[in-house]
């Protein structure tokens, strides 16, 4: 070996080790990151059971147990990131395709973020392009996944009373396929040339201090990069110090078929009137109504939503903002119902802030319905639905939606913690369906030979000691008795990967649920296989 080629050499080595250095130090201080992620909302977990067990004061346990629910909440997003991180790791991080509605998948992630975009005082807006087909084919929970954290991240570090912005484009619509443009911008703390270079890597934050003030695992950039790339697109962020950031994707996705809903049409012989100060929203309000085959007058100010009536009659429904400089949404719906008549004008109260917060003042008003920022279409059509109904005329109030009555029906629930057995047993005590409880697979399998006929449904969780799940429903589908081959199992557990709800399938279940149980999850899955008498 020459001089020069042992230079080279020691040079090469030099950079491996420099490499592997950092990337041990990276990994060290996610490590440490990870522990405190984990245990800051433990220690609220522990902290608020122990103030909730101590005290008999209701509203002080109500506070306790609220921020208990905040922390949990928290800790599942950790472990989540985590698990969808040893996931790509090993290579086995995959996307299931199937066919949603775009905008209902957006609305979903909004209305999770809208709650602490409220907290915050902060202004939130969303705008969809109408060229954006309603149904689309892809892996809408990985794609709402992205958008969430992009959301999540805004939020975190937009200062209170600062701006965020979603917008979704259609990129290009050609060759049997769809290429969506999403962006989060917001009004926050931006990021330098040096810190976006760490975002989009796994094991890495954009800056300690960041990390420490703000919270976070620092992977949901990573694991969003990781889908993205696999939608066959790319992310992105323009960024500058103080000057807030911008995060954007491209995402690959197929026309789809959906099931049409209550149609979005029928309002051209409506004159609808919207009021608010933001020019965007009033804007975006028009472009929906023209989609949905109507056209609306709209106003900046009360002043000017005065002027426009005093001009052009009464408008069958005024869409009016909540907060306005000078007249606010309250003094305009008080002054359109004094005026023209509450028989002939609708007013529907739109604002950010939460009904309840507004909802005597609003009624005392006049108001005759909400619509929440950031709104859709759907919100717009249901809202008009609910007024005129579908032909345009006036439509009654539907009736109060039944709660779920489940009695003379009986379940059996295979689970061996028995605190999970008294969470499903609450939860579903105000069905008044009968539950009988096994403690593992043997027993339920056994309980299921007694009385093969007795039961309705199996919830079968699947980790269990004797006989796990997998082959307890394997030998009650083979048991040959009567029910054997048609009783519905759903699988309850915390295995939540595409492949296991594939082995639960293949072992002979119907459906699956993942753990931490989701209320609305289970009485789905009641409805759909519990036929009541």
């Amino acid at each position: 070996m020459t001089k020069e080629e042992l230079i080279d050499e020691v040079a090469r080595l030099t950079a491996e080790r420099d490499a592997a250095v950092a990337a041990s130090s990276a990994k060290s201080e996610f490590l440490s990151n990870m522990s405190h992620e984990m245990r800051t909302p433990m220690n609220a977990i522990i902290g608020m059971t122990a103030i909730a067990l101590g005290t008999e004061d209701a509203d002080r346990k109500d506070y306790a147990l609220g921020k208990i629910d905040n922390a949990s909440k928290h800790l599942l997003g950790v472990i989540n990131d985590i698990l969808d991180l040893s996931k790509i790791e090993a290579g086995k991080f995959e996307l299931s395709f199937t066919d949603f509605v775009f905008e209902k998948m957006l609305a979903k992630v909004v209305n999770v973020m809208t709650f602490r975009v409220d907290e915050r005082h902060q202004i939130f807006n969303v705008r969809i392009d109408p060229k954006i087909p309603d149904a689309l084919r892809g892996d809408d929970q990985r794609l709402s996944q992205v958008i969430a954290n992009l959301l999540s991240n805004a939020v975190k570090f937009t200062p209170e009373y600062g701006e965020i912005r979603l917008n979704a484009e259609l990129a290009s619509d050609a060759g049997g396929r769809v290429e969506l443009l999403i962006t989060v911008a917001d009004t926050g703390i931006g990021v330098t040339e040096e810190q976006k270079s760490k975002l989009f890597h796994s094991f890495s934050q954009a800056n300690a201090d960041t990390a420490r003030k703000f919270g976070g695992t620092g992977l949901g950039l990573a694991i969003s990069k990781n889908i993205v790339e696999m939608m066959g697109g790319n992310i992105w962020v323009e960024s500058a110090p103080g000057s807030g950031a911008t995060f954007s994707f491209t995402a690959i996705l197929e026309p789809g078929s959906a099931p049409q809903e209550a149609p979005a049409e029928g309002w051209g012989n409506l004159s609808i009137l919207v009021v608010d100060d933001e020019p965007d929203v009033r804007e975006y309000f028009a472009e929906m109504m023209h989609k949905m085959g109507a056209s609306c007058d709209t106003a900046g100010s009360g002043a000017e939503a005065i002027r426009l009536i005093k001009a052009n009659g009464d408008y069958d429904v005024c869409f009016v903002d909540w907060l306005m400089p000078d007249m606010d949404g309250m003094e305009l719906s008080r002054r359109i119902k004094a005026s023209h008549g509450e028989e002939r004008s609708v007013v529907v109260m739109i604002s950010a802030a939460q009904w309840n917060t507004i909802e005597d003042e609003a009624n005392a008003a006049g108001v005759d319905r909400f619509l929440p920022k950031p709104f859709f279409a759907s919100d717009i059509n249901d809202v008009l639905i609910k007024c005129f109904g579908v032909s345009g005329k006036a439509a009654e109030e539907p009736p109060p939606q039944e709660r779920d009555d489940f009695t003379g029906c009986r379940l059996l629930l295979a689970e061996d913690v028995e605190i999970n057995r008294e969470i499903v047993i609450a939860l579903l005590e105000p069905t008044g369906i009968e539950i009988d409880c096994a403690a593992d697979g043997q027993d339920a399998l056994e309980k299921f030979l007694y009385e093969p006929e007795g039961y309705d449904l199996i919830f079968m969780d699947v980790q269990m000691p004797n006989l796990d799940g997998y082959d307890a429903t394997r030998a009650i589908r083979a048991s040959g008795l009567p029910g054997a081959d048609t009783i519905p199992i759903v699988a309850m557990t915390a295995n939540v990967f595409k492949e296991d709800i594939e082995r639960c399938l293949e072992a002979g279940m119907d459906s699956h649920i993942g753990k931490p149980l989701n209320m609305d999850e289970v009485l789905e899955k009641l409805r759909k296989y519990v036929k009541i008498n």
